[in-house]
């Protein structure tokens, strides 16, 4: 990994610094990137294949870059920027054929800025390929960070909501209008109706502008002990921009049609995004016990996704197919009842308006929270008498 280190004094910890004035050129072999930053601070660099593209970390930075900048040039087929985690931003920069890091610095101009860049040079299939085997074998070697569980002695049932995309993933854009954000919005006012009512202890994968790894949004429904993981995300079908409603999703190897099918497959990339692996994380359990999980864990699935398509269907549009299942990895806790929102389809004008409707929200977050409602109250009890039964 190529990397550079700070020599400027840095901002206090809680001020993002600012990158502007991005500029991508092409000289001869080489392809430099390069930002203005409002300090000086340290980045690290590394190529990655399959996708091949460049990585670019650096702490936590807000990107006030102009819309309209040229983002490709030569071999770099495109870039884009974001936050990766709590303290970490990202630049992903694709590449159309191999190229290596020749030099990425961060070095102070006049006034206590500093000038990030990143010079590219092409490089042949092999040499690409060495880098890249590198960088993967230091990023394997990494451990993951500990996750929030949930505290000892916490009777109410919890609820993990789980607003897709983040960070430098921003999902299906349409226009000026981003899936994470749309999301993220329904997300927050879930929680405070669901919080409002004292029975909910409530955990969101993400509260702001932050990318959450598919495989930690799982491993977070499963440590925190989640009665209930609900996602919610927004699609879009630009080929049917007629086609209209939302969709409640569950978790099965076989999608229900093709379209769904295509969805999960293009939920399931969400890591690639920010430049993760794209692989489904292996289940750490195994046995009859755990089989005989799964199965309960379907069926409490299944009925509440059933309630959940009655409570929105309501209150708002619903797909004409309003329950689908397909093999969303999000969905692929084996003991926690799970289900993805899909709230409609943003290629919809009519669609798009209503999810930025805060009253179209408001009707489908009550549509919401009355299926959770119902199913902790009823259903889930009906389901665990007729199990009692059989056994």
């Amino acid at each position: 990994m190529a990397s550079s280190q700070a020599s400027g004094e840095g901002k206090a910890a809680n001020e993002y610094p600012v990158a502007t004035d991005a500029r991508i050129e092409q000289s001869g072999e080489t392809v430099r990137l390069t930002m203005m930053l409002s300090s000086v601070v340290a980045v690290e660099a590394w190529v990655q294949a399959a996708p091949d593209r460049v990585i670019v970390e650096m702490p936590s930075t807000n990107f006030q870059i102009q819309s309209n900048t040229r983002k490709s040039v030569g071999f770099v087929g495109g870039y884009r920027y974001g936050l990766f985690t709590a303290d970490k931003a990202r630049i992903i920069i694709d590449l159309s054929q191999p190229a290596t890091i020749s030099k990425v610095e961060v070095k102070p101009v006049r006034g206590g800025f500093g000038e990030f860049s990143v010079e590219l040079k092409r490089a042949t299939r092999a040499d690409f390929l060495a880098e890249a085997g590198k960088a993967k074998a230091q990023a394997q070697g990494a451990a993951q960070p500990p996750l929030a569980a949930k505290p000892a002695g916490e009777t109410r049932r919890t609820v993990v909501i789980d607003p897709g995309h983040g960070g430098i993933d921003p999902g299906t854009m349409v226009s000026s209008i981003s899936e994470k954000a749309v999301v993220l919005a329904f997300g927050k006012a879930l929680k405070e109706q669901l919080e409002a009512g004292g029975r909910y202890r409530v955990v969101m994968t993400r509260d702001d502008d932050r990318f959450v790894s598919l495989s930690d949004r799982v491993r977070m429904g499963r440590n925190e002990q989640a009665d209930l993981f609900i996602s919610i995300h927004a699609d879009s079908l630009m080929q049917a921009q007629d086609v209209r409603g939302a969709t409640v999703y569950t978790r099965s190897e076989r999608a229900t049609d093709a379209e769904a099918a295509k969805l999960a497959a293009k939920e399931n990339e969400a890591d690639a995004a920010a430049g993760l692996e794209t692989r489904e994380e292996v289940q750490d359990v195994a046995g009859i016990l755990m089989d005989l999980a799964r199965r309960e864990t379907r069926t409490f699935t299944g009925v509440f996704a059933r309630n959940l398509v009655e409570k929105l269907g309501g209150s708002i549009k619903m797909h004409k197919i309003p329950l689908r299942s397909a093999r969303f990895w999000v969905l692929s806790a084996p003991d926690v009842p799970s289900v993805l929102i899909e709230l409609g389809y943003m290629s919809s004008p009519k669609d798009a308006e209503l999810l930025n409707s805060p009253e179209w929200r408001g009707k489908a977050v009550t549509a919401v929270s009355a299926a959770i409602d119902s199913y902790f109250t009823r259903e889930r009890a009906s389901v665990g008498k007729a199990a009692e039964f059989r056994d």
